[in-house]
């Protein structure tokens, strides 16, 4: 009887182990976005902006790309493409943005002096401040090529812009434009005031006013040089 036990016994199946049910603290822990920055599904159209704006100023035009934004907003490679279509869409919705904070700053600017002369000033350093701010959104505002004005938030944006440009110099002149429909005298004052502002801007980016202000009175600074700009140009204004 022991023997048969014993065989019974050896010949008895053995119970697979039983396996280990993984705790939540064994689990690895999901992929952190690379800017730590949570958004829930809805808000990933702005986060891909908010990237994309990041990338610009960090890598320049050349660096944006869709898989850039898709890197530095930590999500996959088709998340830009579905929101925006091409790098085209993408650049298109970034210059609408940046158009709209250059159309805020100068506003605010306009709102904060009193003449048109005092308006007229501080909405051009207002201009100028912001491209040094932000070089990169700045450069890309005015690079039409990689844009598609078609589309209806950088064309509204654009167009707002433009209207705050209107406004200012018809303050300046003293009378109510029509950005619709100019004549001759008021298009050449549009035209003159953005020519003198934009200008600036793109030597005072290119590093190119340098050498003029290592010549100038000592202590002259850009905001100096703009406004001594400014009066001049308005001084020829007023000549008949």
């Amino acid at each position: 009887m022991a023997r048969l036990s014993k065989e019974n016994k050896a010949t008895r199946p053995t119970r697979p182990p039983t396996r280990r049910v993984a705790r939540a603290a064994d689990r690895p822990a999901p992929r952190r976005r690379t800017n730590d920055t949570p958004y829930h599904h809805g808000d990933l159209h702005e986060a891909l902006l908010k990237a994309a704006e990041r990338v610009l100023e960090r890598d320049g035009l050349a660096g944006l790309t869709l898989r850039a934004v898709a890197r530095d907003a930590g999500v996959s490679h088709a998340a830009p493409t579905h929101h925006f279509g091409d790098l085209t869409g993408l650049l298109s919705e970034l210059a609408a943005i940046g158009f709209r904070q250059f159309g805020q700053a100068m506003a605010a600017a306009d709102a904060s002096a009193a003449t048109p002369p005092e308006k007229g000033a501080a909405s051009a350093k207002a201009y100028v401040a912001y491209a040094q701010a932000h070089p990169g959104m700045y450069g890309l505002m005015f690079r039409s090529e990689r844009l598609d004005h078609a589309r209806p938030s950088l064309h509204e944006a654009s167009e707002a812009s433009f209207a705050g440009l209107t406004r200012g110099v018809g303050a300046s002149r003293h009378e109510q434009i029509s950005k619709e429909q100019l004549t001759l005298d008021q298009a050449a004052a549009i035209a003159s005031a953005w020519s003198l502002v934009h200008g600036f801007t793109m030597l005072l980016l290119d590093g190119r006013l340098k050498t003029i202000l290592d010549r100038s009175p000592e202590g002259t600074s850009v905001e100096a040089l703009l406004t001594a700009m400014l009066r001049l140009s308005a001084g020829r204004s007023a000549r008949p």
